[in-house]
């Protein structure tokens, strides 16, 4: 039986990440690749567990979250060096080549790996995350749609975002928490707030501290776009289209499986911008149907 392992990975100068390996060492790797802010402990336990009977899994705080480093405030950095950290993490760790999932930002990080070092990669999975392409969007009906028309995040997300966040404890912070994630949540499956509070407090109790840090959010953004190389993609792609996505809505998915060459797309009812158990059986089944059968 494998052991879960444990081990800090130094990816620049003065830059250590904590990371962690589950299944057997032999296996193809599978690296899993967070959003903005978020530790790797915002893989639920349960699906990495599921990933790891058929996949050596690895997952990471990026830098600014969790165990890992949090240089932003004297060292600033572009958010494309989260993308380099993850190569970085896999050199670390002597691994080749991986499947590479990411979600939300890290499926923005997971596009700069596929394109910047397909040859790191043996598959990607992206989902809750939009294209880094300027190429336009093609309805069903043959009209070309330009990026900057798509959808964007939905109202109250952006609201609750630009509040200033407050210490009123360890309690309070959870309540904060747990709201941001039922909208994350969207509307089409039934919200379980304990599930998300424990969660949380998982989360904290990893970091050590109920801070979050806003370096991802005040990072440059610039120089991510990739769109010939997507458009020139040969690794094999999936990208999940989540019906109930509020942060890169419909069509966002179906649009950066047009942009990224070969890509196919698979939908999961009800999912949204967060990972509750009832999307777990669904995911779990994408993936691996993905991964084993390249």
């Amino acid at each position: 039986m494998w052991q879960v392992q444990e081990q800090y990975v130094d990816v620049a100068p003065g830059v250590r990440l904590w990371t962690e390996r589950r299944g057997a060492p032999d296996a193809p790797a599978l690296l899993l690749v967070m959003g903005a802010q978020a530790s790797a402990l915002g893989w639920p336990e349960p699906l990495v567990d599921a990933l790891a009977e058929h996949h050596h899994v690895i997952r990471y705080d990026h830098r600014d979250t969790g165990r890992s480093g949090r240089p932003f405030d004297e060292h600033p950095y572009p958010v494309a060096d989260l993308a380099r950290d993850a190569v970085a993490v896999l050199d670390g760790l002597g691994i080749e080549r991986a499947h590479v999932v990411g979600l939300s930002l890290g499926g923005m990080l997971s596009q700069l790996v596929l394109a910047d070092h397909p040859e790191r990669v043996l598959s990607a999975t992206l989902m809750g995350t939009c294209a880094l392409s300027e190429t336009p969007y093609v309805r069903q009906d043959g009209v070309s749609v330009p990026v900057a028309e798509l959808p964007g995040i939905a109202p109250e997300i952006l609201e609750m975002w630009a509040r200033p966040v407050e210490d009123h404890g360890l309690e309070a912070e959870l309540d904060r928490r747990v709201a941001h994630w039922r909208l994350l949540s969207g509307d089409q499956l039934p919200f379980d707030a304990a599930y998300f509070r424990e969660l949380e407090r998982s989360v904290i109790e990893h970091a050590g501290s109920y801070t979050e840090s806003s370096a991802h959010a005040r990072a440059d953004s610039s120089g991510m776009l990739r769109t010939a190389e997507l458009a020139a993609n040969r690794v094999p792609v999936l990208v999940v289209s989540a019906t109930a996505e509020p942060v890169f809505p419909l069509p966002h998915p179906q649009h950066l499986a047009q942009v990224v060459a070969g890509a196919r797309l698979v939908e999961i009812p009800g999912m949204g911008h967060s990972l509750p158990p009832t999307v777990h059986g669904p995911l779990e089944k994408a993936i691996l149907e993905h991964t084993l059968g390249v």
